[in-house]
């Protein structure tokens, strides 16, 4: 029997999304040496604020770091690629999986390789494990991100972080993804604070905004859902959405995109915004529709200037964007508004509102939203 307490959820996966917040609290407790606030001075930090389990020599004589990854975990490592280049200043690249088996690139001396799976047991992301272990040196390194411990990626790594988000039923990651950028946010910044290529107080900033993020993603979860599922009923007999991203929140698009096809069905395509603009525009009339994610930051004003170019060519067009954007409500259709935030962190809120139109989508389609046709929880074979 439930407790008085416990909410009834329809269907795995919206449980999942509203878990996220506890998910984001669960792993920053675990990976968190301090507690962040407002009130701390910032005065510099007398201990490593982060333990992943990671010594701060495991990172000495690494000049780069390459990712190996499918899905959705590749999305997440996009997202990770950002945060060690721009924060954590080691060059990264990353790598589909399944391509890597069938044309690996070089192995290069004082690289450390990264194998990201939720399971543990993604056939592809193994196997590229495998090729690079028998080509590479002796010094060479292997890290492990999975939410799976005892996995068969553990044998392969020297260590592993876990994201610690407990079971998923549902074939569409949610709170798998959602961990995994938790977990490329912390280490990122642990990298940082190894290498000293942040200042304490930029460090404490980022850090403090994080801890507030659970509080953040259940404030969107509380306000949306009477904006988002309207939204998704209309959704109902849309074929074609374009979403568009600059920057870090780029990756977002292509999860997004992800979620829409899994669970939908719908021909939905992530695009870089200024990409966009070399061909795909050609695509634009009534019939489609443009989500754009625009957060206040570095790319603000070309996503807007994206943005207006579609809107010129008649589509719907819907943005992700936060509260305090007022004067941009005139620019879209439909707005899907999270809370003000650090661009650097805004992919962790901008993806929690694509999920659940995703979601809402697929429910008012009539589909099994746990069980989308020709998918499986985990890739085992090829």
């Amino acid at each position: 029997m439930n407790s008085p307490e416990e909410k009834i959820f329809s269907h795995f996966m919206l449980k999942e999304i509203h878990e996220q917040s506890e998910v984001v609290r669960t792993c920053l407790e675990a990976f968190s040496e301090i507690r962040f606030n407002d009130q701390q001075p910032r005065l510099g930090f007398t201990q490593q604020p982060l333990n992943l389990g990671l010594s701060s020599n495991f990172y000495d004589g690494i000049d780069q770091i390459k990712i190996l990854a499918c899905g959705s975990s590749l999305h997440a490592s996009l997202v990770g690629k950002y945060l060690l280049e721009q924060v954590a200043k080691v060059p990264t690249s990353v790598h589909y999986a399944s391509e890597f088996r069938d044309a690996p690139s070089p192995a290069t001396p004082n690289t450390l390789i990264v194998g990201v799976t939720q399971s543990g047991e993604t056939a592809d992301t193994l196997a590229a494990l495998e090729i690079e272990k028998q080509h590479c040196s002796g010094e060479t390194r292997f890290l492990g991100i999975t939410n799976q411990a005892g996995s068969s990626l553990e044998k392969l790594v020297d260590r592993t972080i876990h994201t610690l988000a407990g079971s998923e039923v549902a074939i569409a990651a949610t709170k798998t993804f959602v961990a995994q950028l938790i977990a490329f946010y912390c280490w990122a910044l642990d990298v940082a604070y190894c290498r000293q290529t942040l200042s304490s107080d930029r460090l404490h900033q980022i850090l403090t905004q994080l801890h507030r993020i659970p509080d953040q993603i259940d404030l969107i979860l509380q306000s949306q859902k009477h904006v988002i599922e309207p939204l998704a009923k209309d959704f109902t007999h849309t074929q074609n959405c374009i979403i568009l991203g600059r920057g870090i929140n780029f990756p977002i698009t292509l999860e997004a995109a992800l979620k829409l096809k899994e669970t939908s069905y719908m021909h939905a395509t992530g695009y870089h915004a200024g990409e966009f603009l070399h061909g795909p525009i050609a695509m634009l009339d009534s019939s489609v529709t443009v989500v754009a994610i625009a957060m206040p930051g570095v790319v603000y004003e070309k996503i807007l200037a994206n943005a207006q170019k579609a809107k010129a060519r008649g589509v719907q067009l819907i943005g992700v964007t936060s509260t305090n954007n007022s004067e941009i409500t005139g620019l879209f259709d439909r707005m899907l508004t999270v809370p003000e935030v650090d661009e650097l962190l805004s992919p962790i809120l901008t993806v929690i509102p694509l999920q659940l139109l995703a979601y809402y989508t697929a429910v008012h389609r009539g589909l099994d939203v746990d069980r989308p046709r020709n998918l499986t929880k985990t890739l085992t074979v090829d």
